[in-house]
């Protein structure tokens, strides 16, 4: 009789639903701001980006009245993540979202991936906040969620072989499907692990020091957000990873998977 459990390798751009609906969701946002009136769209900034100025006053000592009160203070955390400068800041988040967010989604399920996300996000720019305190200025983007689903993903893509942007299927019918996860210096012990953490950092801190984007244009980089959302997503993998840790604690325990054709 037929194996009725054929294995095949994970179909590669097969986004989860939830990564796809996130990516739907910003570009619905940002299509929406595109046909405000200026006036609206700086309304819809200075309510719903995140300015340090909110939670401090200016170094003259001065405070601003931003609009909205205690509830927009506190949802600034997670509605700047939905809003972006330009088509380029969205598009570019939005690739790094699809590549990034598959593996960790698929790992997580819908509902852990949704909540690291977001947290991840609000650590990111709570970071801003903090080391920019009293600062008007706007943060807007998707970048220090991002980066934590790229901390997220570190911990556990480069293990066992498995290849960047593929990842374990969690559903536990698939044979196969590992039920473990590394600790966060596990992890880091896997030479490939630590080559990406130094180059995404490197990358951050250049880009961000000297304002320069890909286009070759100076612009102004939230990085401080990025590291805040990649540190948050790596230290905080381990609460949202549904696959318990390895009795013998090795990394060699968690693989990619295997995944069933159809």
């Amino acid at each position: 009789m037929a194996d009725q459990h054929q294995i095949s390798e994970p179909p590669a751009f097969n986004a989860p639903a939830v990564v796809l609906g996130l990516v739907g969701a910003l570009f619905g946002v940002h299509l929406l701001a595109t046909f405000m009136d200026q006036a609206e769209a700086n309304r819809l900034i200075a309510y719903f980006a995140l300015s340090p100025a909110r939670y401090a006053p200016l170094a003259t000592g001065e405070v601003v009245p931003l609009p909205g009160g205690m509830l927009v203070d506190l949802a600034g955390f997670v509605t700047h993540i939905f809003l972006h400068a330009d088509w380029g800041h969205l598009i570019f988040n939005s690739i790094w979202l699809l590549a990034f967010g598959t593996p960790v989604a698929r790992r997580f399920g819908a509902t852990r991936f949704l909540i690291f996300f977001l947290i991840c996000g609000s650590i990111g720019g709570l970071t801003h906040v903090i080391i920019h305190a009293g600062e008007l200025v706007f943060v807007v983007g998707a970048s220090g969620a991002v980066s934590g689903l790229m901390g997220g993903a570190a911990r556990f893509v480069f293990l066992a072989g498995g290849p960047l942007g593929l990842s374990t299927a969690r559903e536990p019918s698939l044979p196969g499907a590992p039920r473990a996860q590394a600790t966060i210096l596990q992890a880091l012990s896997d030479r490939r692990t630590l080559v990406f953490v130094g180059v995404w950092l490197g990358l951050n801190l250049l880009f961000g020091l000297s304002g320069l984007s890909l286009s070759g244009e100076t612009v102004s980089i939230a990085w401080e957000a990025h590291l805040g959302g990649f540190a948050a997503g790596l230290l905080l993998f381990g609460f949202f990873d549904p696959m318990k840790q390895s009795p013998s604690g090795g990394p060699g325990n968690v693989g990619y998977g295997e995944w069933r054709g159809d």
